[in-house]
């Protein structure tokens, strides 16, 4: 029981806004490209698929950060207790997890056409490769903004076995949407991020954060609003996307206090509500 215990909080089974924002954009993807007045088994069927794929991969992907920030994680107060950092996992037994929780996740992803598997495939290096990019660059959060999002095309060609410019487009969106509120997020360790020397957009843009993060909700924004363009969508869809622009501007931006770590938590921990804002607004578009 222990050691399952041990596994759930290595795996941050119980946060589940780490697999929901990873999930999020899959599901934009393949509600952008189904057409509901067909089958829809398949839609929600591969709607189970990309879920499962999501947790795993998101659990497989927190190990593999957990085991390369281990000296790190140990002289952050946030994160010092994590199983591997504290040695109640060891790097093993950390190793292994991975493997299984990868297979399992290589075995969903071949129930999917080629074209998908060869983009979940291109994909692994950089999913595993994010927690590094700190140590090197300013824009880690950039880097994990295109992992994150990759599941929108992923998830469009999955339906339609075709590459298209609309997918691509909102997945550029996406990226911004992501660096912005992993940026938020970000703010929560600055102090001991800068004392230990790692970087972040966080500690790059501190002195004017929304100044930054403004243009970054903006492109998130505008790539909804060419999407519902480009699939002609009707004037519904840009009415509900208004609430998508409020959140961003107000509840985000302009709530933001970034010495004050539980907002931060608090603002972030919002954008899986902007996730599913965003899905009902694509429904409404494919529907009306």
């Amino acid at each position: 029981m222990k050691n399952f215990e041990l596994f759930i909080e290595l795996t941050r089974l119980k946060k589940p806004i780490g697999f929901m924002l990873l999930f999020w954009p899959c599901l934009w993807g393949l509600t952008l490209a189904h057409q509901f007045l067909n089958n829809n088994y398949i839609y929600f069927k591969h709607c189970l698929l990309f879920f499962l794929g999501a947790v795993l991969m998101r659990s497989a992907g927190c190990i593999v950060n957990d085991i390369l920030d281990r000296k790190i994680d140990v002289m952050v107060e946030r994160t010092k207790d994590r199983p591997i950092a504290s040695g109640k996992i060891s790097v093993q037994l950390g190793l292994v997890y991975v493997f299984l929780l990868c297979s399992v996740a290589f075995f969903i992803l071949i129930q999917f056409n080629q074209k998908t598997i060869l983009l979940g495939l291109v994909s692994m290096p950089f999913a595993f490769s994010y927690p590094l990019m700190k140590r090197f660059t300013y824009w880690p959060q950039l880097f994990l903004g295109l992992t994150f999002n990759y599941g929108l095309v992923m998830a469009w060609v999955s339906l339609t076995n075709e590459f298209s410019i609309y997918p691509l487009i909102f997945y550029f969106g996406a990226i911004f949407w992501t660096l912005g509120y992993d940026t938020i997020y970000g703010f929560q360790d600055i102090k001991d991020d800068e004392i230990i020397g790692v970087k972040s957009t966080s500690i790059k843009f501190k002195k004017n954060p929304k100044l930054f993060l403004f243009p970054c909700y903006l492109i998130f924004y505008i790539s909804i609003f060419l999407i519902g363009v480009l699939m002609s969508y009707s004037l519904f869809y840009f009415i509900f996307s208004i609430i998508i622009f409020l959140h961003l501007l107000f509840f985000q931006l302009k709530t933001l206090n970034i010495s004050k770590p539980q907002m931060c938590l608090r603002i972030f921990k919002s954008n899986n509500f902007l996730g599913f804002i965003v899905f009902i607004n694509i429904l409404i578009g494919s529907y009306y």
